[in-house]
């Protein structure tokens, strides 16, 4: 490879809106990997839902960019598609709770089945690779990024289900990332925004937070995401991302795969290296692959610049694209997976959440309601899909008890001192704890299964077998019905 195509293999970009050729010409004229599918760049149908024929052709056509150079590998096309409220793409694909559901069902298993599931649909769509699972671990309520994208607040279950989640993408032929390293649940700012600090000892990480990314080395993972987060313990100041002293200690875990950044667009990483500097200074400190760069073009000339200036060695871009090519190879030798209809996956979503659903006060058995009842808060969306659940469980709505629906980072959207005789928390469950209903159901999700899920126990039709996966106020981790 020329000099030109290894700082191409090495950057993942995206690109604004639904104009796929000239992105493709983009790929073409700097050898880049391949791209990443962002919302804006889903073709819609006039009813709202994912076009998946046109989906299909602009993945195929990013696809034939990516090798119009020679090269003898599949190029990368991914997405960021965990289930919750990160899905890139909606219906008709199937929609999936949060992946907390994993951690209140317990079931790795059950993680196995949803991870081939989910990943299964987009390689039907022409996807080869998923930025998905979020392994942090989370802290709780005052984790302002990952929440119930975490399975769990136990290092060791959310590294057992991150784990069976990521095998049974594997299986279903899409990569998988474990994110965000060294762990983004334990810090109190949104990198999104600003630089997190992680101000743990490396002794205190390894007990906690990097026990996941453990296991996924351990299990063979092909690829890890580090985090824009700053850990004094490895190198003060500087993000993770662009940290030698980071790339060391996840090499030193034992990772020989492929080390992606997260998004280099992300305000923890452009307030402090402008103008996409930090591209060749994260592949000298050891990333294999960068992220969204917020100018691809930039990012390449920066590369190619550094190198030679002598500011990065040309063995360490060598091999960074030797990296991320072997990763193709050895994906591309699986053959192109079949995959799955969309909405094939809409049971199995169902069963999730019913193995989730949570009940942290109320009776374990019997009828929780009676039958009719009042709902307030939530989306209108949320309120519309727990009508039709409630109904379809012989529970009208209009009158009677008020049931209140806590959508994500809010709060129930009841009359003032107006007290619930039912609480839901469709997202994270730390809402919960300042409820003063008599009872109190975490669902951890808003599709129409998780809906059916709740409905039926309110019901009686079916009990919680979910348990806690995190402490919410008094409740205690494994607190619940199951």
């Amino acid at each position: 490879m020329s000099l030109e195509q290894r700082a191409g293999q090495v950057l993942l970009p995206f690109y604004p809106g639904l104009d796929h050729e000239a992105h493709a010409a983009t790929i073409e004229r700097l050898h880049l990997a391949g791209s990443i599918i962002m919302g804006d760049n889903v073709p819609g149908t006039p009813g709202g839902q994912v076009d998946t024929a046109a989906m299909r052709s602009v993945t195929g056509r990013l696809q034939a960019a990516a090798r119009a150079d020679g090269r003898g590998w599949p190029g990368l096309i991914g997405v960021d598609q965990e289930g919750g409220l990160v899905a890139r793409l909606r219906a008709p694909l199937t929609e999936w709770p949060a992946p907390m559901s994993y951690g209140a069902a317990g079931s790795a298993p059950l993680a196995s089945d949803a991870g081939q599931a989910l990943a299964s649909e987009l390689a039907a769509l022409g996807f080869t690779t998923d930025f998905a699972p979020a392994m942090d671990v989370t802290m709780g309520p005052a984790d302002p990024t990952i929440g119930a994208r975490s399975m769990s607040g136990s290092a060791d279950a959310a590294a057992d289900l991150g784990v069976a989640f990521s095998q049974g993408m594997l299986a279903a032929g899409l990569l998988p990332a474990a994110k965000h390293f060294p762990g983004h649940g334990s810090v109190v700012v949104d990198s999104h925004a600003d630089l997190p600090v992680q101000g743990a000892s490396l002794e205190q990480l390894r007990a906690r937070d990097l026990v996941p990314f453990q296991a996924a080395i351990r299990a063979g993972l092909p690829m890890v995401m580090t985090g824009h987060i700053a850990v004094p313990a490895l190198e003060p100041g500087v993000p993770a991302s662009v940290s030698k002293a980071a790339y060391a200690e996840l090499r030193r875990m034992g990772f020989h795969g492929v080390a992606v950044t997260d998004a280099l667009n992300m305000g923890a990483v452009r307030k402090q290296f402008p103008l996409d500097s930090a591209a060749p200074l994260a592949l000298a400190a050891g990333a294999d692959l960068l992220l969204m760069p917020a100018d691809v073009a930039v990012a390449h000339a920066a590369i190619v610049t550094a190198v030679k200036s002598g500011t990065l060695p040309p063995d360490r871009l060598a091999e960074a694209a030797q990296r991320v090519a072997t990763m193709m190879i050895w994906r591309g030798r699986t053959g192109t997976p079949a995959g799955t209809a969309p909405g094939s996956g809409t049971g199995l979503s169902r069963k999730v959440s019913e193995a989730a659903i949570t009940v942290l006060a109320g009776p374990c058995h019997g009828p929780v309601v009676p039958a009719s009842v009042r709902v307030t808060g939530g989306s209108e969306e949320d309120r519309s899909r727990f009508t039709t659940a409630a109904r379809a469980a012989g529970i009208s709505v209009g009158d009677g008890p008020l049931v209140s629906l806590i959508g994500p980072g809010g709060a129930p959207a009841a009359p003032e001192k107006t007290v619930p005789d039912v609480a839901v928390a469709l997202d994270a469950p730390w809402p919960l704890a300042g409820s003063a209903a008599p009872a109190k159901i975490a669902l951890y999700g808003r599709s129409q299964g998780a809906f059916d899920a709740l409905a039926a126990v309110l019901a009686g039709k079916a009990t919680a077998p979910g348990k806690l996966p995190v402490a919410v106020g008094p409740y205690q981790p494994g607190s619940g019905c199951g």
